[in-house]
């Protein structure tokens, strides 16, 4: 099974930027390389809801309307590693954010229950 370690949350300042990791063991059954990844967040009472998205080969990227313009979604399939670059940061921001891979994904879905790995999460904390 693939295993998603995500890292970089933390308390920031509202305006302030955060860049998010997401770690995947290897050899792992899928690869890394040949799944779509995709970011989610989750406040407490709240359904977890989508972020960003990205290709396996990081040719297409998708983002949610609440984030548009100040997050950006990256990947380095040779260190297995998947990025979440945040920028003007709210209090609205602040969730436990996840990783998650999409195995062979031919799209960027919205919906958590399409990525079957999923990371244990990390917290993000904005102060006003």
């Amino acid at each position: 099974q693939l295993q998603l370690v995500e890292s970089g949350g933390g308390l920031v300042q509202a305006g302030g930027s955060l860049r998010l990791s997401c770690t995947a063991s290897t050899p792992s059954t899928p690869r890394f390389q040949d799944c779509t990844m995709g970011w989610f967040r989750q406040t407490p009472g709240k359904e977890r809801e989508f972020v960003a998205s990205i290709t396996w080969n990081g040719d297409k990227t998708f983002y949610a309307q609440s984030v548009r313009g100040r997050v950006t979604v990256s990947r380095d399939n040779a260190k297995d590693t998947a990025y979440l670059q945040m920028t003007d940061l709210s209090p609205d921001d602040t969730a436990v954010y996840y990783c998650a891979a999409y195995y062979l994904g031919l799209a960027l879905p919205t919906t958590q229950g399409a990525y079957r790995h999923w990371g244990q999460g990390t917290q993000v904390t904005v102060s006003s």
